[in-house]
């Protein structure tokens, strides 16, 4: 069986480091070294639906299709009288993501040019359907949502 938790992890390293920015697990990301939150942009990341298949006739292996959304945020700067986020900003984020998860190794190879890591675990396929934005003109918060989808199996 392949362990939500696991896939999570290996998710919400896989959009820190294609981005470059930090990602928080249904919060808003926590600067260890502080305590405090990162200011925007940063991406929230939600689990959505795991479905899970514990193998088939032909193989004794386990499946899984794992759904997240993404939500990149964009928001004030911090210190900045009258600031607030941009469609800019948060789209800019959001093709980072979109871009670095789905990008294809240039060399013509196989597979996909930044890994998922996930232990005993491969993703064989990918998808990213964007979801639409949203905006809080209260908070200055803009978002540019994307939905993943991750299809593993595990390692033989």
């Amino acid at each position: 069986m392949i362990q939500r938790q696991t896939v999570t992890k290996g998710v919400a390293q896989l959009l820190a480091t294609v981005t470059g920015k930090p990602v928080g697990v249904a919060k808003v990301p926590i600067n260890s070294a502080t305590g405090q939150p990162y200011p925007p942009p940063y991406t929230l990341l939600y689990p959505l639906d795991h479905i899970s298949s514990d193998g088939t006739l032909a193989d004794r292996g386990a499946a899984a299709i794992s759904t997240y959304q993404a939500t990149f945020v964009s928001g004030p700067t911090p210190g900045t009288a009258d600031s607030g986020g941009t469609v800019e900003q948060s789209e800019w984020l959001a093709d980072k993501g979109r871009t670095g998860v789905m990008a294809r190794p240039t060399d013509g190879s196989l597979g996909y040019a930044n890994a998922l890591t996930i232990p005993g675990v491969s993703c064989f396929h990918r998808e990213a359907v964007d979801a639409g934005a949203t905006s809080d003109q209260n908070d200055a918060i803009i978002t540019t949502v994307i939905r993943f989808r991750f299809h593993l199996e595990t390692a033989a």
